[in-house]
């Protein structure tokens, strides 16, 4: 008998009538049909606008670590792919691994009463995967979301995720934190370091109790400025690898929008407390800025989130961001490493295996004003003079230095007097 709630159903459609709908009808009738088969119970089809991402992170999740949480019901077409190749890269080699495919699965949260099918559509135009979430009822799919949650916040602190504003909205990528930065190796002056991360600290300690004590908004927002190469990225890098605590990383671009602005905050939101990055935060659309700076200031927008915003260029800065309470409290130079950072730095890289005290203090006289970046790279030239000659010429290599820095800063590269090969009337 037909069911007096719905105008279609499939069972009474002629597929030449309405082609589209009938593939699509005739995918979701069978994935009940197998649950109904298999479970003996009637599952429901749910539209989720919210959570989507995390669902199918969990999955995955679940799926490479075998968690007994999932269960794999069948594989939809008897053609399609099973399982999955992919290659994990590291500092020390490349591990190739076969893991379950999601797409073209059905597969079943037991203690939750949901399941979930990724599926290829064909249709006339080519194919298109389509998300299925499939629950007993709306109980069932609100418990499943709240261990979804729960279960990213945990497995999330081993992993920076990453937000990238393109063309077609916010990318999303889950990246391990494979190289560790502790806190001794970030190079600043005691005092400077000592407030960050004591600021750090007291976000996340016993849940922000300390905001709760005095009344204060459950949000910090710090600005890291300064010329490129002294320790932005390696402060951010340290905060990820010391606190246990969500990371995220935005990365702005051309196609940052008030949708991606919207939608990398929904993200966050769900996994708070969290720290939000947002590298060269100067590069923010100007037609865009009045929508971040409401965002900023919403009464629950920026609840449990630590925002660092970092940028090699203060002058281009929105004032309109450090102007008000709740955006960026402070702001913080980076400045090149005096005399004693330039010692300790050059020190912890070891460079005492390879130069005695006098020498150390002769690099460390000449190298005023050069940032952690170049002072990397002069260690990585001595390294590599005193590998192969078992000898090191301190005086020319810091000079040869010393000279590629002052025709940087100048951009004065010496332009070759005449091409040697390629096009030469443009």
């Amino acid at each position: 008998m037909k069911n007096k709630n719905f105008l279609f159903e499939i069972d009474e459609i002629e597929r030449k009538n309405l082609p589209y709908y009938y593939d699509y009808g005739k995918m979701i009738s069978s994935i009940q049909k197998k649950l109904f088969d298999e479970l003996d119970i009637d599952f429901q089809l749910y539209s989720d606008e919210d959570t989507s991402n995390e669902i199918w992170d969990i999955l995955e999740e679940d799926l490479k670590e075998e968690s007994q949480e999932v269960q794999l019901i069948s594989y939809i077409y008897k053609e399609g792919e099973t399982k999955t190749i992919s290659s994990s890269h590291t500092d020390k080699a490349m591990e190739l691994i076969i893991k379950p495919r999601i797409t073209n699965s059905l597969y079943y949260y037991p203690a939750y009463g949901v399941a979930l099918s990724r599926v290829v559509i064909f249709q006339s135009d080519g194919e298109r995967d389509r998300d299925f979430i499939f629950a007993q009822n709306d109980a069932s799919l609100v418990s499943f979301l709240q261990y979804v949650l729960k279960r990213k916040r945990e497995y999330i602190k081993n992993y920076v995720t990453v937000f990238t504003d393109t063309d077609d909205g916010v990318e999303t990528e889950i990246e391990s934190i494979t190289s560790m930065v502790s806190r001794e190796d970030v190079f600043l002056e005691e005092s400077l370091k000592k407030e960050i991360y004591r600021s750090i600290d007291q976000f996340f300690s016993e849940s922000g109790s300390f905001f709760k004590t005095y009344d204060i908004p459950y949000k910090r927002g710090i600005l890291l400025y300064g010329k490129p190469g002294n320790g932005k990225t390696t402060l951010v890098k340290s905060i990820a690898s010391s606190i246990h605590a969500p990371v995220a990383y935005w990365q702005i671009t051309e196609f940052t929008s008030s949708y991606t602005i919207k939608e990398v905050f929904t993200s966050v939101l769900k996994l708070t407390p969290m720290v939000l990055v947002i590298e060269d935060i100067d590069s923010m659309p100007s037609n865009v800025r009045s929508v971040f700076l409401n965002v900023l200031d919403g009464a629950t927008s920026r609840e449990g989130i630590f925002l660092i915003g970092t940028t090699n260029y203060p002058e281009k800065i929105d004032p309109a961001l450090m102007n008000r309470s709740g955006r960026f409290d402070r702001a913080y130079e980076i400045k090149v490493p005096n005399k004693e950072l330039r010692y300790k730095y050059l020190i912890n890289k070891k460079i005492d295996q390879i130069l005695d005290e006098i020498e150390i203090q002769q690099v460390v006289e000449a190298t005023k004003d050069f940032s952690y970046a170049q002072l990397n790279e002069l260690y990585t030239s001595i390294a590599l003079e005193w590998h192969y000659d078992q000898t090191v010429d301190v005086t020319r290599i810091c000079a040869d230095l010393k000279t590629a820095q002052q025709k940087q800063q100048k951009k004065s590269w010496e332009e070759p007097t005449a091409p040697s090969i390629g096009f030469t009337g443009f």
